[in-house]
């Protein structure tokens, strides 16, 4: 920590950045719990929670203890060998979820591109034409091209169009919408509550008439959870406030405690399409990436914190009447 302050000028700095990103007007030296501090000594309180990453807080004591032991031991080895921290989370998240298998990544874009990988590869393996997605109105599920055409908002989609085709959006809530889903829907993605839109929830009636649907028509719903998992929505996963259980699940951001992780979650009849070699990512299930994931699955699984979970939420609730 840099306990002398020292002067900072962003103008300087920002010549070395290509300009997509414009932040704040000073320079962070480092974290603890809600709080964040700059090179000039001032204290910030931190509301971002580092774009919905930091559910934990910062430099949370158990999870810099587990990066920096598994630092120590095994920091890369790519997915051609196995490493213990990434077969530990995989159990962990198969038996906290509905799921049986996982496909670890770096990110929620990455998560969510391979969420819509599957189902293509899914119906190709079985000889089967599907080529629609179905997005919602108002929805964000990542920035790389096939994320990015399931996001909604223009101006994030105008200057990269052409974006893939078969893409098609429907009205959020709208019980009507659900018609939109044939025989030639792959799959259907949705966030149980969207973010980007302005914190909207997606009603259990709504969600059960999806699952129903998709059902029907036997294309795979999949739940963007990258943002409302890992309690942020009162529930480890954020599906499971709904009591609808998705085919695929997307989750990333919290799940790392700070260090880029994401993971796809699926039933074993639709993970058999990623046959070998059909997806792949060099970083995925990184040993230290993975060794955070299971320190913030530990803490958010432990009954002490369940209690102090239960505590904030009536809080919150009796502050919102």
């Amino acid at each position: 920590m840099n306990s002398t302050p020292t002067a900072f000028d962003p103008t300087q700095v920002k010549k070395v950045f290509t300009p997509n990103y414009n932040p704040a007007p000073f320079l962070l030296s480092h974290g603890k719990g809600s709080f964040l501090y700059d090179t000039a000594g001032k204290k910030y309180l931190d509301f971002s929670s580092g774009i919905s990453v930091n559910n934990l807080g910062h430099c949370q004591p158990e999870i810099v203890s587990a990066i920096s032991k598994q630092a120590k031991k095994l920091i890369h080895c790519s997915a051609m060998f196995w490493n213990q921290p990434a077969v530990e989370l995989a159990k962990q998240l198969t038996s906290l979820s509905f799921a049986d298998e996982v496909f670890l990544c770096n990110s929620g874009t990455e998560t969510n591109e391979a969420a819509l990988k599957l189902a293509k590869k899914y119906f190709y393996d079985q000889g089967k034409s599907r080529p629609k997605i179905l997005a919602f109105e108002g929805g964000f599920h990542g920035r790389s091209m096939g994320s990015l055409s399931a996001t909604y908002k223009e101006k994030y989609r105008t200057p990269f169009q052409p974006l893939l085709p078969g893409f098609e959006f429907a009205k959020f809530n709208q019980l009507s919408s659900i018609e939109k889903i044939s025989e030639e829907t792959a799959a259907v993605i949705i966030e149980p509550v969207q973010g980007e839109a302005g914190v909207r929830p997606a009603t259990t009636e709504f969600l059960k008439a999806l699952r129903k649907r998709c059902t029907e028509t036997k294309s795979l719903l999949i739940f963007d959870c990258i943002q409302t998992g890992m309690y942020r929505i009162g529930s480890l996963f954020g599906y499971e406030n709904s009591g609808v259980i998705p085919d695929v699940l997307s989750l990333a951001k919290a799940l790392g405690g700070g260090l880029p992780i994401g993971a796809m979650l699926t039933k074993k009849d639709f993970g058999m399409a990623f046959t070998p070699g059909a997806h792949g990512t060099t970083f995925g299930g990184n040993p230290v990436a993975a060794a955070a994931s299971l320190a913030v699955l530990g803490i958010l699984t432990n009954e002490s914190f369940q209690s102090q979970l239960q505590k904030a939420q009536r809080l919150f609730a009796e502050a919102a009447q």
